[in-house]
């Protein structure tokens, strides 16, 4: 992911892995979930508190975590992955001689190694069914190990063909969440909660790539993991992405919604439609990236707190604090300390 791409600026919420730093108490101790966190730039009250969380610093919890733990899932499953187990499933996803046979190879794959769910597979016409079984009905449905499986099949099947490979839905066995807008930066596609099983849809249509990774690749992408099979950067298939990439691209702070829609090629009228469909608005998207910016800018730049708040258009440095705060709740100061 490129420093020039918008996506490497995004955010979330911190209560989108609060799952996973709650799995990783099974496999750590407080002391030992408190280094993680502190050296992965992450502050410790994250899982009590409204924070912003950078993909640089999920990525590096989770390169961490997955040694430190001895569990490349990090106590998301009640058996845990040892280690070189994803080393292998992208050996083997590399064999594939098709990506409709990396997806069978990958429930194979996982279906030998959960305890908890199994993964059921059913291939149409116009469609490719990935759906996660639960052994027993009693079983505890984990967000971020729901999340983070269909989002490592995705990923894989992106990045073996060489490029995003669309997603017609996702479903999840589990309550529309607070953090429901987290899930449009990881699934580029309708999302649907409160479903009776955890699923992802593709179209076979756009199976037909060849699969071609050398070893080095391989190598590659298991380095920055999960970077390139969770955030896999995709802004063709969801307007709210596409919004954000034209105003990361654009003088954003003077950008209005017709400027959006006509880059688009759409009407203001239709996009702002599809917005409302996708759970935003124009508005939304602006701060957002607004957001990030400055997130970014306090954690990287070396511009002043006062020229930061200026350049991400608040007319006064105290502005800048109040909404910083409420995006993180903690002062500019003591977020770049």
């Amino acid at each position: 992911m490129s420093r020039h791409d918008p996506q490497f600026l995004t955010t979330v919420s911190a209560a989108f892995i609060k799952d996973w730093i709650e799995a990783l108490g099974t496999r750590c101790t407080p002391a030992q979930i408190s280094s993680l966190l502190k050296r992965s730039g992450i502050d410790a009250s994250a899982v009590t508190t409204p924070q912003r969380i950078t993909l640089d610093e999920i990525t590096r919890l989770y390169q961490l975590a997955a040694i430190e733990t001895g569990d490349e899932m990090m106590g998301l499953w009640s058996r845990p992955i040892r280690a070189r187990a994803l080393q292998h499933l992208v050996s083997v996803q590399r064999e594939a001689t098709s990506l409709t046979s990396a997806l069978y190879r990958f429930t194979t794959f996982w279906n030998l190694l959960l305890d908890d769910f199994y993964l059921e597979l059913a291939s149409e016409p116009a469609r490719v069914e990935l759906t996660l079984v639960p052994y027993n009905h009693e079983t505890r449905v984990q967000r971020f190990g729901h999340m983070l499986l269909l989002k490592l099949a995705h990923g894989l099947l992106s990045w073996l063909g060489g490029t995003e490979t669309p997603m017609q839905e996702v479903h999840f066995a589990f309550p529309r969440p607070e953090f429901e807008a987290d899930y449009a930066v990881v699934f580029p596609c309708t999302v649907h909660f409160s479903a009776p099983r955890t699923r992802i849809l593709f179209d076979p249509r756009e199976f037909v790539r060849p699969v071609r990774r050398s070893k080095a690749e391989a190598h590659s992408f298991l380095e920055r993991a999960p970077l390139d099979w969770m955030f896999t950067g995709s802004r063709a298939h969801k307007n709210s992405l596409r919004v954000r990439a034209f105003l990361y691209d654009s003088h954003w702070q003077s950008c209005q919604l017709s400027d959006a829609a006509r880059a688009l090629i759409l009407t203001p009228r239709t996009l702002n439609r599809r917005l409302s469909e996708e759970g935003t608005s124009f508005q939304e998207i602006k701060d957002g990236l607004r957001r990030d910016i400055a997130i970014r800018a306090l954690q990287h730049g070396e511009n002043s707190i006062e020229q930061i708040a200026y350049d991400t258009g608040f007319s006064a440095p105290a502005n800048f604090h109040r909404a910083f705060r409420k995006w993180t709740s903690r002062t500019p100061g003591s977020y770049r300390n």
